[in-house]
């Protein structure tokens, strides 16, 4: 049995490195010498630059670099690998796959605290009062909009200093009691994160469990205003990638009418039940931008 697992993971790797080669040949190809002031010399047969050039601009062994796009097995450091990604000016999509391909961990900067466009944070905030917050794949929350916040305000007893949502979901001893289910909710954010960092290529570990977007609903218990039925719906913004606008919307006309009750502020909270409760349609009007 382990012998078995041992030659999957072994073909899953030369596959992997065979699929290296082509990608580094294929984005060496797109280059020319003149890209980087240097001559294009008088005996050079196919377009692109050649695995010296690339090795001399990125500072690495010729034969090292050779060895890479032939597929064998090297060790390629996360520093090296992008020197090599400078070099083939790759983006940073381009970049991910070669530090997966690489078997490598790069420097992810989509886990760093991004900057957020103000076009992105005027959607995430115009969402209101719909709650709204803005993740990336490893469920950092990037900002989230008041209405979001004031949602999940009285679920912490412990200070969030991560802002991530599967570690406060796995941490915070209460977060069992406040989600009905808690034990798919868990496992769906599990299942992402893997699917995110993972793609490994054969590798049965990864495979088993992994998960793209899908319609979900969230039962959540607040302290307030009681169970709460949310759609949870997940918008991609194109000009932040590897994020996405994560949005809960009431399920039913009971959720709808209790959602100011998750807001801080009482006296709106008075004001829209009151409206709901009256039938006169001249205050539809008033009504509307509340819901």
């Amino acid at each position: 049995m382990h012998s078995d697992r041992d030659q999957v993971s072994q073909r899953a790797g030369e596959r992997r490195r065979a699929e290296l080669g082509k990608f580094l040949k294929a984005r060496r190809a797109r280059l020319s010498p003149g890209d980087f002031g240097m001559p294009p010399g008088s005996r050079r047969r196919t377009p692109g630059l050649r695995r010296e050039e690339v090795a001399l601009l990125a500072g690495v062994g010729v034969t090292w670099y050779t060895w890479l796009e032939q597929g064998r097995q090297i060790n390629a450091s996360t520093q090296v690998l992008d020197a090599v990604a400078r070099t083939l000016r790759l983006d940073r999509a381009e970049r991910e796959h070669l530090y997966r391909l690489a078997e490598a961990t790069p420097l992810r900067a989509e886990c760093a605290r991004l900057a957020v466009p103000d076009t992105v944070r005027e959607i995430v905030e115009s969402l209101e009062p719909l709650p709204a917050s803005l993740v990336n794949s490893r469920f950092d929350v990037l900002m989230s909009n008041r209405a979001s916040e004031e949602l999940f305000w009285e679920w912490h007893t412990m200070p969030c200093i991560h802002r991530n949502t599967l570690w406060c979901c796995v941490t915070e001893p209460t977060a069992r009691a406040k989600f009905v289910e808690y034990d798919s909710q868990v496992r769906y954010l599990v299942a992402r994160l893997r699917s995110a960092y993972g793609r490994h290529v054969g590798d049965p570990d990864w495979e088993e469990e992994v998960a793209e977007a899908e319609p979900r609903t969230l039962t959540y218990l607040h302290p307030v205003a009681g169970t709460l039925s949310l759609a949870i719906s997940e918008l991609n913004p194109p000009d932040l990638p590897e994020t996405r606008i994560v949005v809960y919307t009431p399920r039913d006309d009971d959720t709808r009418a209790k959602m100011p009750l998750t807001r801080r502020n009482p006296a709106m909270a008075q004001i829209h039940n009151s409206l709901r409760r009256r039938p006169d349609p001249g205050l539809a009007a008033a009504r509307e931008p509340m819901l």
